[in-house]
């Protein structure tokens, strides 16, 4: 670069002086902008607050695989930008539209497009209801209640209380669904946010997100009283698909029902797992909820986490008729890379409070704690 200024200075008016002297002016205004970005702080990597920012996220919904090829994260211990984005505000805007029965809701969810806010009055809502419209990131649609707003499904034999069908960008906020096979069902939604719900006396699952359900929000619902239909299919909260359902609801493919978020949940009164993560999915996070497991009878621990990459974080659970937290690996390739940090187990059962089921390279850290687990902690030791 030197030489080539003295060549130019050759040719320049007088001569070398002046032009190496501006050479030198502009060689220290470059020092001094790298001085000043070195020193700057960095820039926050995604959102901040409860969620916590980690890895960046697609824009779009990834196209569904087509492979079981797993993939296997280091995990992290912040939820995930895409729920962070979710997320949002669960603050009920004012409303566009106030619904007071069934016939009300039904025409509003038929009628919402981005922006949309229904308010749900107290009430019965009799029903099956279903959503499809999709919200946008800065214009998500809100459903608002109280909890004496009920969605009533008529009977826990058939059918879903809340159907989020392929309804990005929701937020189910504060109201009631009970008296249903499934309580809220989510297929194929993204950034979604339920919150606040009270979902009971319920045939199955109380939540569900399934079929390619991504980068959603479960928080601070009340979950109690499922498997009335029948005791092993009644789970708090499900992630993903069981491997013999994917033909049925995948087309054969892995549920990448990825980088959701359960957490600050209440879960009890659940005949199988309060929190049950499948095959297939990766990434999540399982933090900050409450679990009682008194009345399970259709399955042996609170937490059951089969994909892979998941973090389970701050829990709390008491009375297990065998294990707190498990995994297990039912697909080649899944059931790994997942940790457990700061969880307590109060299982006053037979197991453990830990149980790896291979053990794979999932993680038990020693800040866990574990108090009437006839076996101890954890079936591994414990790592710092």
């Amino acid at each position: 670069m030197i030489a080539e200024l003295r060549r130019r200075a050759a040719a320049v008016p007088g001569g070398p002086g002046v032009l190496l002297g501006g050479a030198a002016l502009v060689i220290a205004m470059i020092a001094l902008i790298v001085a000043v970005t070195r020193s700057a702080p960095p820039a926050p990597a995604g959102a901040t607050g409860a969620v916590g920012p980690t890895v960046p996220v697609a824009t779009a919904a990834a196209a569904p695989s087509t492979t079981a090829t797993p993939q296997v994260l280091t995990p992290s211990t912040t939820p995930a930008t895409g729920a962070a984005a979710a997320a949002g505000a669960t603050t009920c805007p004012a409303a566009t539209v106030t619904v007071s029965d069934a016939g009300g809701l039904t025409e509003a969810l038929a009628a919402a497009a981005p922006g949309t806010s229904i308010h749900l009055a107290d009430g019965l809502y009799p029903g099956a209801f279903v959503a499809t419209a999709k919200g946008t990131a800065d214009r998500p649609i809100f459903v608002c209640g109280g909890p004496g707003a009920v969605l009533d499904g008529g009977g826990v034999k058939k059918g879903y209380g809340f159907h989020l069908d392929g309804a990005d960008h929701w937020r189910l906020i504060g109201f009631t669904v009970r008296n249903a096979q499934k309580g809220v069902m989510a297929d194929t939604v993204n950034r979604s946010v339920i919150s606040g719900l009270t979902v009971e006396q319920i045939g199955d699952e109380a939540i569900h997100l399934r079929k390619f359900s991504s980068d959603n929000v479960v928080e601070n619902n009340t979950i109690r009283d499922t498997g009335r239909r029948r005791d092993k299919f009644g789970e708090g909260v499900y992630i993903g698909t069981a491997v013999s359902n994917w033909p049925q609801i995948t087309g054969g493919a892995p549920d990448t029902s990825d980088r959701n978020v359960v957490r600050g949940n209440t879960i009890t009164a659940t005949t199988a797992e309060a929190v049950d993560v499948k095959e297939g999915t990766t990434g999540g996070f399982v933090t900050g909820n409450t679990f009682d497991g008194s009345a399970l009878t259709g399955a042996d621990s609170w937490v059951d986490v089969k994909g892979n990459g998941w973090t389970v974080s701050g829990n709390s659970g008491q009375r297990s008729p065998e294990d707190g937290y498990q995994t297990h690996q039912v697909a080649d390739g899944w059931g790994r890379g997942n940790t457990f940090t700061r969880n307590t187990a109060q299982v006053d059962g037979p197991g453990f409070g830990f149980h790896l089921a291979p053990v794979e390279d999932n993680r038990v850290l020693c800040d866990n704690k574990a108090t009437g687990a006839a076996q101890g902690l954890a079936n591994v030791p414990c790592v710092s």
